[in-house]
């Protein structure tokens, strides 16, 4: 195994990622890890909150740790047994299932297409599906805003840190940030009934973001520099705001957006970032869908490839696939 190979195989991972749309949710492998966690989580829950925890933090370490070998063996197998060209086209898929780019422009452009239509309704539902705050009530501009604020977020989760971890550890990385960052879509919550045996969930994804979010903005910031953006905003913007929201890392992303837009993000009650320079607008939405697009070819180039030629220099990934 070589860094070669590692460079092919998230190449060819990227290329499905933004030709090839993502297959129904019956035969998705994140759907069936999301119903496998739904099936699970009522047998989590007691009246002893200290239960609840430990039992919320075996299911994650365990799901995580066990999914994530039975993975990387997986893969081990099928180098043994079929050779280079199997275990090329498995890490293919498993970048392209585990990466949303193409899934991600389809809800935008499904919000954005009702907006375009004048109906509110029909956004603020399909803005409900990427976005985990009450929809019902906001009005165009605060649909927009959230919009901007899910690619943002979607930059770092959904593709930012799956690079990040594919790029060190291979298939089974992606796998294992993957599966992390659902158990933290599903149970990561603050509300009574998931905060006890989504605690561990919650701390894990925070932890399996950090560095990625802040690569992720730094990328943002560069790829508004190349699509026109105003990247020195983007900068004064990302430094100011970034701790305005209650999460650790979502406030880079978003806060590098706003910059770069010249426009104010807010989520009512909880958090603004940026300043009102320009309007929000539909315009701004397919902007910053583009910067984020820009954004996964910087990554690769500017932080894929280097992480990858110098633990193969290390001798990292012969030691991984022995």
């Amino acid at each position: 195994m070589n860094s070669e190979f590692i460079l092919l195989c998230l190449v060819g991972g990227i290329a499905l990622c933004f030709t090839l749309n993502d297959p129904p949710n019956r035969i998705h492998p994140i759907s069936w890890l999301g119903k496998l966690i739904s099936r699970i989580i009522p047998r989590l829950k007691s009246t002893n909150p200290n239960h609840e925890k430990l039992m919320g933090a075996f299911f994650a370490l365990f799901l995580t740790i066990g999914l994530t070998m039975i993975s990387y063996y997986f893969s081990i197998i099928l180098y043994k047994l079929f050779g280079i060209v199997a275990l090329l086209i498995y890490s293919v898929l498993v970048l392209k299932f585990t990466m949303a780019i193409l899934t991600l422009e389809t809800h935008v452009n499904a919000i954005i297409r009702a907006i375009e239509e004048k109906n509110l309704i029909k956004a603020r539902k399909n803005l409900s599906l990427i976005v985990g705050r009450n929809t019902e009530t906001l009005d165009r501009t605060h649909i927009l805003s959230a919009t901007i604020e899910s690619i943002g977020e979607s930059m770092v989760d959904g593709i930012g840190s799956i690079l990040f971890y594919f790029s060190i550890f291979g298939p089974a990385g992606a796998i294992a940030y993957r599966i992390i960052n659902t158990l933290d879509s599903m149970i990561g919550y603050t509300d009574s009934y998931h905060y006890n045996i989504g605690w561990m969930a919650a701390k894990l994804d925070t932890l399996s973001n950090y560095i990625p979010a802040r690569l992720s903005a730094v990328m943002l910031v560069l790829s508004s520099k190349i699509v026109g953006g105003d990247w020195k905003n983007s900068v004064l913007i990302m430094r100011k705001d970034h701790n305005n929201t209650p999460s650790l890392n979502g406030g880079y992303p978003m806060s590098a957006l706003a910059g770069a837009l010249k426009v104010k993000l807010e989520k009512i009650g909880y958090y603004e970032l940026g300043t009102s320079i320009e309007p929000l607008s539909i315009e701004k939405c397919k902007n910053a869908l583009t910067m984020v697009k820009v954004s996964v070819i910087l990554f690769f180039i500017l932080l894929s490839i280097p992480i990858v030629l110098f633990l193969s220099i290390l001798g990292w990934w012969n030691i991984l696939y022995v």
